[in-house]
């Protein structure tokens, strides 16, 4: 007993919080932006499908009501909780991605699910949040200047790489990209100094030649395609050029609901998943979209705040590093769609269609709120060094 109230004190363990009190700190202005992104997304799917709630916007709203609870519960959990177990959520999503190797359903050609039967799991969606949570952990423990030490980095490069590997060979260079992105961002937030970035962007570029032969035929063309797409209008260029045809002839105001003309004429493709803001900008032109990207914002800006207010260190780097993760899967998506980058198939959160990344997200964004309802609770970084 007396060990563990040593321990405790050294935690930095606080009375906790009841029920109650917990839902009473709960940021709902937060979770009502999600809400309206998600209706969005609802009403787009209904479009989508020529004015019918079947086949996509029955299910993502069921997927919502589920994730949503998944949400709330997750929020609840102490922090303290989350800390202890973001190792073992790491190493299970690093489980599911080797066992996608060995199980996994192929479709369109990768090999990136596995088949639950109630849900096709894509446990790439799982690592994004999972990496966070384990690197935001790893950084907790050690001091400013401990971080700048090399051989302090080799643990969190390998948490890192490693999924990165897996998800490569899948192949999926989109969600790879997205790993590198987010277990960058993370090591800059933990106080990794610029000058290593440096060295790992100019060994990356001197290695793009050798990684250039690695790459599949369809991943070349379509960066080939996004250099050039008129090059094969009718074949690689056939879907960005008719996102970019959708995004210009949606105008200020758009053409209105159920309106689109490249979407409903079935000349966009993939509208319910990956083009799916090009379908709205068509509707609701550029007025549209930019409430839709003001109200992205916000929840950029609640994830930060939050970041910010978090008096430890777990939480800060938690909630900053999902909110960078939120703003990649935004980012990239719309870049994509407006041929800014290539093609690479990454959903739009909260508006796509799809499981695996509705609740990733919303499993993520229960993080986040989590952080918020334990802001207050010191923990203390020694009583948490790494354990790996």
């Amino acid at each position: 007993m007396a060990t563990y109230l040593a321990h405790a004190e050294l935690a930095g363990d606080q009375p906790r919080m009841t029920l109650s009190e917990k839902l009473w700190q709960v940021n709902w202005l937060l979770i009502l932006l999600i809400c309206g992104i998600s209706s969005i997304g609802f009403a787009m799917l209904y479009s989508a499908a020529n004015g019918s709630f079947d086949p996509w916007a029955s299910r993502q709203m069921i997927r919502f009501g589920v994730g949503c609870v998944i949400m709330l519960g997750v929020a609840l959990v102490d922090i303290r909780v989350w800390l202890r177990l973001a190792y073992p959520m790491y190493f299970v999503s690093l489980l599911l991605l080797v066992a996608v190797e060995v199980m996994g359903e192929v479709g369109m050609g990768a090999q990136r699910w596995i088949d639950l039967r109630v849900i096709q799991l894509q446990p790439s969606e799982l690592m994004k949040v999972a990496m966070v949570m384990a690197l935001a952990r790893y950084f907790h423990g050690p001091t400013l200047e401990e971080v700048g030490r090399i051989p302090r980095l080799f643990i969190p490069l390998a948490l890192v790489l490693v999924p990165v590997a897996l998800v490569l060979k899948q192949p999926d260079l989109g969600t790879a990209m997205m790993l590198m992105m987010i277990g960058g961002a993370l090591f800059f937030l933990a106080g990794v100094r610029l000058w290593k970035f440096a060295v790992v962007i100019v060994l990356g570029l001197t290695a793009v030649p050798v990684a250039w032969q690695f790459l599949h035929d369809y991943q070349r063309q379509r960066i080939l395609t996004f250099l050039n797409p008129e090059r094969d209008p009718l074949g690689a260029g056939y879907h960005i050029l008719q996102s970019k045809i959708a995004l210009g002839s949606g105008g200020l105001f758009g053409k209105g609901f159920l309106e689109g003309t490249q979407a409903h004429l079935n000349f966009l493709p993939e509208r319910q998943t990956d083009f799916i803001f090009t379908m709205l900008a068509e509707e609701f032109g550029l007025v549209g979209s930019t409430v839709l990207i003001g109200l992205y914002v916000l929840v950029f800006a609640y994830g930060i705040i939050i970041g910010l207010r978090s008096r430890n260190h777990f939480g800060r780097l938690l909630s900053l590093g999902l909110t960078v993760n939120l703003f990649l899967y935004v980012f990239i998506n719309m870049a994509m769609v407006m041929g800014l980058i290539p093609v690479v198939g990454v959903p739009l959160p909260l508006i796509s269609y799809g499981g695996t990344a509705m609740l990733t997200v919303l499993f993520g964004f229960g993080l986040i709120i989590s952080v918020f309802v334990h802001r207050d609770i010191k923990i203390s970084r020694r009583a948490f060094e790494t354990e790996l």
